[in-house]
């Protein structure tokens, strides 16, 4: 196996699929790009084959990993970024599509967005989302599906189908089924989800008439998203990264202070304005958005010190701390989960811990050893 480790990004688009590899330093590795039709069956309308998605995905993820491998890379990790807003529902099953994924361009739920507008609710769901209520946003384009197709409501609320953005469609793809879940950044495009208390609402749900078993699981941004099927790439491969296209260009833009701007020129133009923590509320009908998220923490820090201590029988004070961080030769390394509790990272395992076998019950003054993972 190659010692040269880089990263697979899906870049799944409007009108093309591209997959990029990177290595550790940035530099691409390998790319290759694949257009697809874009359909128009009716004035307003704007509709891509599922199907045309997933094989443009497929086709230039396995070239591009292929072409890396062969240049002596190892493709350790995925990351997808996609056209958000675009709605796909699907069966949980057999993972086939039941409509024509619905682009953010088309405007056919107009008269929808309007009526709710009228009745007073676009108050209500730009405070929660921050959004406008506009066919642009997913939740219109579900409630569309779900009263167009043959027995859809009916499947949905009996857990039968899925509903999501195409990250959410291609990790189903990836991962055969096994995983239904989007990020933060994508959910907050689809007028369901309340950017405050960052979870899918109850109130927007009932709006939009969605049954909540169409959601995914909401992850963050950088979180694991599950493992590919070994026969798509010859091996497993996780899915550690997921962002809509115009977020991740603003992380990529490094617009990582308050202030900070990007605009962005393709299918579309999208400015990005770093806003900071504070969700800012606009006058003049902008919207806002979530730019990443990411969290972790770990249940023990300074506890594993004292532990160590009483267990090397060495007084426990932070003056006897110092005198063995300063006299001791060898490195320590210790990882903090000593009772066996949850390592919350990206590599979660309920049962991770250390070994301190070959020393509780011994005596010694300065202790060096090595931290084992069962």
């Amino acid at each position: 196996m190659s010692n040269k480790p880089a990263i697979l990004a899906i870049d799944q688009g409007t009108t093309s699929s591209r997959a990029i590899v990177f290595d550790q330093h940035g530099g691409v590795v390998s790319v290759f790009r694949q257009e697809f039709d874009q359909l128009y069956p009716a004035n307003g309308w704007v509709e891509h084959n599922p199907e045309d998605i997933w094989q443009t995905v497929l086709v230039t993820a396995r070239q591009a990993f292929q072409q890396a491998e062969q240049k002596g890379y190892e493709v350790i990790s995925i990351g997808i970024t996609n056209q958000r807003e675009t709605t796909l529902i699907w069966e949980r099953d057999t993972l086939a599509a039941i409509y024509p994924a619905i682009v953010w361009q088309d405007r056919r739920t107009a008269e929808l967005c309007k009526a709710l507008k009228d009745a007073g609710h676009e108050e209500m769901v730009t405070q929660k989302t921050g959004l406008l209520l506009d066919p642009y946003f997913s939740a219109s384009k579900i409630y569309w599906i779900l009263n167009n197709v043959s027995n859809a409501r009916e499947r949905a609320a009996n857990g039968e189908l899925a509903f999501g953005t195409v990250d959410s469609y291609l990790i189903a793809q990836l991962t055969a089924g096994k995983v239904h879940a989007t990020d933060a950044t994508n959910a907050s495009r689809t007028s369901l989800f309340d950017i405050s208390t960052q979870t899918w609402d109850d109130e927007l749900i009932s709006l939009f008439n969605v049954p909540a078993e169409l959601l995914p699981e909401v992850k963050d941004s950088s979180s694991n998203f599950g493992m590919t099927e070994k026969s798509i790439f010859g091996r497993k491969i996780p899915i550690f990264g997921v962002a809509g296209d115009q977020q991740a260009a603003t992380v990529g833009q490094a617009c990582f202070e308050t202030g900070d701007i990007k605009s962005t020129y393709g299918t579309g133009c999208f400015a990005m304005l770093n806003t900071g923590k504070e969700i800012v509320r606009s006058s003049n009908r902008l919207l806002s958005t979530v730019a990443y998220r990411l969290s972790g923490e770990t249940t023990y820090s300074g506890q594993p010190i004292s532990f160590t201590l009483t267990a090397c029988e060495t007084a426990n004070t932070g003056d006897a701390t110092n005198v063995i961080a300063t006299d001791t030769l060898s490195a320590i390394y210790g990882l903090p989960s000593n009772p066996g509790g949850d390592v919350n990272f990206t590599y979660s395992s309920p049962t991770l811990s250390c070994d301190f076998g070959t020393i509780v019950g011994g005596s010694c003054k300065t202790c060096t050893f090595d931290v084992i993972a069962p």
